[in-house]
């Protein structure tokens, strides 16, 4: 199969230096939000500075500097789908970042998983095209260990119950189907999203520190789907307390990260 035929050529026929250079005093760490609520949240309750953007042909993405602790954070809004937020990742990256957390909602495949709570990601099933092209093909992948652990303590000093454990990443939102659904779950899945494994992979191949944290949203654990968060936003006040601990773990990897 094509996924199979991994190329380990660094250099592309188009590398993300020919849009994007270092930017002077440009933080190391980046934390990305995938909600425009989120994002706009942020914007209006921290009125940070614009300090570059990423644009594509369908829309512009500013990318804002905020100051938590004395730490620099760089936050800009990550596209849904695994080749659109790869884009971004490798667009910022010759920037001048080291350390990436991504923060987006799931769907759950445990039932136990309760709406809005927190899912740190240990690794993640490669159902997607983007990863083949950065890492030798494979099954699954592992997220970087000492960044889940760094996320784990700052949970634990805020005192937020979360779980950790196996995602599914897929292209396709429509074709998760009943089988597909009971065989990741019987690999060990407990979310299913579209970007993790993806992500994971660049961030291994550029040498940058990536982590994700989820928090839960729709419930596809058995057959009467129930969309939960996903659409029905009238709780987004606890979506909203995921700012404030995105934020201490992006300073965590700031200081404990080369």
């Amino acid at each position: 199969m094509l996924l199979e035929l991994y190329d380990n050529d660094k250099n592309a026929i188009i590398n993300p230096s020919v849009f994007h250079g270092q930017i002077k005093n440009f933080p190391k760490t980046c934390v990305s939000f995938f909600s425009k609520k989120l994002i706009k949240e942020i914007v209006d309750v921290y009125k940070p500075e614009i300090i570059a953007k990423l644009s594509n042909a369908t829309m512009e993405f500013p990318i804002y500097k905020i100051n938590h602790n004395g730490i620099d954070l760089a936050i800009y809004q990550t596209p849904v789908g695994a080749p659109a937020s790869v884009m971004c990742f490798e667009e910022i990256i010759p920037m001048g970042i080291k350390n990436f957390i991504l923060v987006g909602c799931c769907g759950c495949l445990d039932e136990k998983l309760e709406d809005y709570s927190i899912i740190i990601p240990t690794s993640a099933i490669r159902d997607e095209g983007t990863s083949y092209h950065y890492l030798p093909a494979s099954d699954e992948i592992s997220l970087n260990k000492k960044c889940v652990s760094i996320i784990e303590q700052v949970l634990k000093n805020y005192n937020i119950s979360y779980s950790k454990g196996k995602t599914w990443t897929t292209d396709a939102f429509y074709r998760e189907t009943k089988k597909k659904l009971k065989d990741r779950v019987n690999a060990g899945a407990i979310t299913v999203e579209m970007e993790c494994s993806a992500m994971t992979a660049v961030g291994k191949f550029r040498k940058i520190n990536f982590a994700q944290i989820f928090y839960a949203a729709d419930n596809l654990s058995n057959e009467n789907y129930d969309p939960r968060s996903l659409v029905k936003d009238d709780l987004v006040s606890k979506k909203s307390k995921v700012i404030p601990l995105a934020f201490a773990c992006g300073e965590m990897f700031d200081r404990l990260l080369k």
